[in-house]
């Protein structure tokens, strides 16, 4: 009840506090994209190949479907999902990009999402609110919202909403453990579409995706050569607002409640703090947890062959083990 309080009075003072609102173009941010994640990885990286989507007839998709509208604002998903009935319900997968809470798009995991769904799984990538957009928690309701459509899609999709897992990478992984451990928080839910739905979930896959904020591991933050993502994403730098960044930190909440959680983790610790805090907790209470690194990886990892068939391989594994 107290940490609930603490959320409360730090969302409460991000409301009221005057913020830094320069970032609020209303412009989506192209600035990072697969194309150019792969020509900057390239120089470093000779070997690698960037994974696109390809034909998969045993694949259906269903894309440009609104699953929240807010104000005038209508946010879309795609999914994918095995052709064919299934005497098994599915379990299904949100997969959230990445790109600093500011940049990126949906369509980024497409390949993974058809990866997985030729496993059986029926995966759906949303958009959400950037920061060029809205400030957080706007990012947060939307997924959440996204969360609930899932849940109300279970016979359309054939999915068993009890076996329901949050995918991310990089910011999106940092976004998909904060709903996995703040399920049916009323301070994290906001108040649109599908309000009747409940926003838990079985199991949370951080690819690459910070699990504080104010740990000393962390990396955000830093606002010396100019303003961070984070810092246009609350709309505050952390100093003056370190209870913000922290009510915004996955581990703040772990414990006996949080779903089994898998790392994928690229060679650039600062991707990963925090982490290790989590797992501790989570063997405590006899959660199931694992973390698999990639030795040498660049934290764009997963858009990327010689990694991408390995990510797809440990989250199906992994998923098998938790469904």
């Amino acid at each position: 009840m107290k940490q609930l309080l603490a959320i409360f009075l730090s969302l409460s003072s991000f409301v009221a506090s005057a913020q830094i609102t320069t970032g609020l173009t209303g412009i989506p941010d192209t600035s990072f994209n697969n194309p150019g994640a792969y020509k900057k990885e390239l120089k470093y990286h000779p070997g690698i190949s960037l994974v696109t989507t390809t034909t998969m007839p045993a694949v259906k998709q269903d894309t440009g479907i609104v699953y929240c509208t807010t104000g005038t604002r209508q946010l879309l998903l795609d999914v994918f999902a095995p052709k064919g009935k299934s005497r098994k319900q599915r379990p299904a997968i949100l997969i959230i990009h990445g790109g600093g809470w500011r940049s990126g798009n949906r369509t980024q995991h497409h390949p993974l999402a058809q990866q997985l769904a030729s496993r059986g799984y029926v995966c759906f990538t949303p958009e959400y609110r950037l920061s060029t957009e809205a400030l957080y928690p706007a990012a947060v309701h939307d997924l959440q919202a996204a969360i609930r459509y899932i849940r109300t899609q279970g016979r359309q999709y054939g999915i068993d909403t009890n076996q329901l897992a949050v995918l991310g990478f990089s910011a999106g992984g940092q976004l998909a453990a904060l709903l996995g451990v703040t399920g049916n928080h009323p301070a994290f839910e906001g108040n649109g579409c599908h309000t009747k739905t409940g926003t838990e979930v079985q199991a949370i896959l951080d690819l690459d995706g910070t699990l504080s904020f104010v740990h000393p591991e962390s990396g955000e933050g830093d606002d010396s050569k100019g303003i961070s993502a984070a810092t246009y994403w609350f709309g505050y730098p952390k100093k003056e607002n370190a209870a913000l960044w922290e009510a915004a930190s996955p581990l703040t909440y772990v414990g006996p409640h949080t779903p089994p959680t898998l790392f994928l983790n690229s060679s650039v610790d600062r991707m990963h703090a925090g982490r290790d805090d989590y797992m501790k907790i989570l063997r405590q209470y006899g959660i199931r947890t694992e973390v698999y690194t990639f030795e040498g990886a660049p934290h764009t990892f997963p858009l990327f062959e010689p990694w991408f068939h390995q990510v797809v391989e440990q989250v199906h594994a992994f998923l098998q083990k938790v469904f």
